[in-house]
């Protein structure tokens, strides 16, 4: 993996002939009283930062770019939160994709650790395709894959939750407060986590603040299965960026 920020700018220009650009993308919210602000962003840079060690011997060259550390979290505001406008989480990202293009790249994947980034992302993706001539990709990194290799998908990727927690106590124990709180379920549950019918998105105003802005219990969060699932979670992602580069290589289109 070459860093960007450690690279001269004719390496730069000669990383992005054929190489993937690699934007992790977190936020700045609250996580209850037990985890850090920066949580999507650490999570969105540990992953990231596996994936791309697990490519290191025989996959295609990687630049990781600087993890954008804000996005886009209104409904966190009721704690503390620093959240960018969708339109301006939206401007942000098409102004590094058009940045990133006009230094060489003409492939490059956003990794998203937030979920109010998610559709933001996609639309970005989207739109500057339409007018460059670049290959683009994007997730965020609990999407990848099929169920949870814990088996609790009902909590994946929940906030934090269980989930979470077990995460941030294998990548970084030292930001966990302890002892982790338990958290009772709120009835009745919220509608963005539990919508009355499948396929159908609700949001309703205050629930995040009634929930205490937390979806699930992490009481019984797990180091030791944090490991695996970063480990899994980052091997998804090494498996997602192989098939990007074979669908996109030079001599694919």
């Amino acid at each position: 993996m070459l860093d960007l920020t450690e690279l001269t700018w004719r390496q730069t220009r000669e990383a992005g002939r054929g190489g993937i650009a690699l934007l992790p993308i977190g936020s700045q919210e609250q996580h209850a009283e037990h985890l850090p602000m920066g949580t999507d962003t650490l999570l969105a840079s540990a992953v990231t930062d596996r994936a791309a060690a697990l490519l290191a011997d025989d996959g295609p060259q990687v630049v990781r770019l600087p993890v954008l550390p804000y996005g886009h979290s209104p409904h966190h505001l009721f704690a503390a939160a620093v959240s960018l406008s969708a339109a301006t989480l939206g401007a942000v990202l098409g102004d590094i994709l058009s940045s990133l293009s006009r230094s060489g790249f003409d492939r490059i994947m956003i990794v998203n650790g937030h979920g109010g980034n998610d559709e933001v992302m996609r639309l970005a993706i989207k739109e500057f395709a339409l007018h460059t001539d670049v290959a683009l990709a994007a997730c965020s990194y609990w999407s990848l894959g099929e169920g949870d290799e814990a088996g609790r998908p009902e909590v994946t990727p929940g906030h934090a939750g269980w989930f979470e927690t077990s995460l941030m106590l294998a990548a970084h124990p030292d930001l966990v407060r302890t002892p982790l709180p338990v958290r009772e379920p709120v009835q009745p549950p919220p509608l963005f986590d539990r919508p009355p019918h499948p396929g159908l998105s609700v949001e309703r105003y205050g629930e995040w603040e009634r929930v205490g802005g937390a979806t699930d219990d992490p009481s019984g969060a797990d180091g030791e299965r944090g490991e695996r699932l970063l480990d899994a979670r980052a091997a998804q992602l090494a498996q997602a960026i192989r098939a990007f580069d074979a669908a996109t290589r030079s001599g694919s289109k």
